[in-house]
């Protein structure tokens, strides 16, 4: 067998510093013929490279409660698919560990772009780390309605974070749902807590209807803003700032401190017009610098208040249990639009109708009751896989 060697491409500078990316492997030399076996003599006496196989209910169970974060992700993964045949496994892998979720503190964070939300998260998440705590950071990120494609550099953006051992990372696409949070975020985070993270951290893509949502799924929720940008007095965030527990003004160090300080005071005064987002719980504005490190510290023994405020005035109970019914009902909505518009009498007359709405021969009011009249639930319903329980 032949040896490899290495060649400078004709485009290498010839007097280089020798940190200049210079060689190219060659393939084997004398190798002309590249069938598998000849490329790799290994694989001609029958050896092939060790596939990944499907795990069982069991095992997907086993591996997440043990903390196994390659099995964590292809259990999300799992959960993420939107294929029909993946459900039933999917839901019987979270049923066996429901049991072991509930235990994770829930904080959402969201802010306009560029106010430094992912370098807070991970100067935040390194410190709870520090502290022995267990952290799972979930991201969605905004998916292109033109390519259908998503970034998901949350990683990138927490190199540091996402080598900590007790630390996890999951960015999501967010796939066109409402407001850009992915729609198996819920069942994401119960997996998460039954892998043994107590702190659950989610960031939004931005300021939207994705704040509502996200609100809906956890305990503390908290604003990011920043100085400088002319948004301290915006009433486009009056909606945003009456979901907030918590406001940080973010990037409160060098020349922006006094900024930051004058911002505090401004949002302080807002504050004051606006109910407060949790019974027995009132939201202040705090000075925070991801890169300095400061006002880190003080931001989770604030959260830490919270936590233990609202667990004592029943707060904390009564939204989570109003959380769970808004998600059962949020299951309801999807099942029975999928009913509809599964449905083959409801998908051959569908085009006709669209067709008579956009001519005007009928209003989309009537096209809608058109299409309810002739909807049988009862038979979409018979039709529709038992998704739980296949094989009956």
């Amino acid at each position: 067998m032949g040896k490899y060697t290495n060649t400078r491409p004709d485009w290498v500078p010839e007097h280089h510093d020798g940190k200049f990316t210079t060689s190219v492997m060659s393939g084997i030399d004398g190798v002309k013929d590249t069938t598998v076996g000849n490329l790799n003599p290994n694989l001609a006496q029958g050896a092939r490279p060790k596939m990944r196989g499907i795990l069982s209910v069991e095992e997907y169970v086993k591996g997440v409660a043990e903390g196994n974060r390659m099995v964590l992700s292809r259990a999300i993964t799992l959960i993420e698919s939107n294929s029909p045949r993946h459900f039933p496994k999917a839901q019987r892998v979270l049923q066996a560990l429901l049991p072991r979720t509930g235990k994770a503190l829930r904080i959402g964070i969201t802010g306009v772009p560029g106010a430094g939300k992912s370098t807070m998260i991970e100067a935040f998440g390194n410190m709870l780390c520090d502290a022995g705590h267990r952290v799972a950071v979930l991201t969605v990120d905004p998916t292109s309605s033109v390519t259908k494609g998503s970034i998901l550099g949350d990683k990138t953006r927490m190199g540091t974070l996402s080598r900590r051992e007790n630390a996890f990372i999951r960015p999501s696409p967010a796939g066109g749902t409402l407001g850009g949070v992915a729609r198996k975020s819920r069942e994401t985070m119960l997996l998460c807590e039954a892998a043994g993270y107590d702190v659950i951290l989610i960031e939004t893509v931005g300021v939207g209807q994705s704040e509502t949502t996200v609100r809906s799924m956890v305990d503390f929720f908290l604003l990011v803003v920043l100085t400088g940008a002319g948004d301290e007095l915006q009433g486009i965030k009056k909606g945003i700032m009456e979901l907030a527990d918590a406001i940080v003004i973010n990037k409160a160090d060098g020349d922006n401190l006094l900024k930051a300080k004058v911002a505090r005071g401004e949002y302080e005064r807002m504050i004051e017009f606006l109910r407060p987002a949790t019974p027995g719980w009132q939201t202040h504005a705090y000075l925070v610098s991801a890169v300095k490190k400061t006002g880190l510290s003080e931001l989770w023994d604030i959260i830490r208040l919270f936590e233990k405020t609202t667990k004592e005035n029943g707060a904390f109970r009564k939204r989570r249990e109003g959380q769970l019914l808004d998600w059962m009902n949020s299951m309801i909505d999807e099942h029975l639009h999928n009913l509809f518009f599964d449905d083959p009498v409801i998908l051959g007359r569908m085009p006709e109708v669209r067709d008579a709405v956009l001519s005007g021969a009928i209003s989309p009011s009537q096209g809608v009751a058109e299409l309810i009249h002739i909807f049988d639930v009862h038979r979409a319903a018979d039709r529709h896989v038992d998704l739980l329980h296949p094989d009956r």
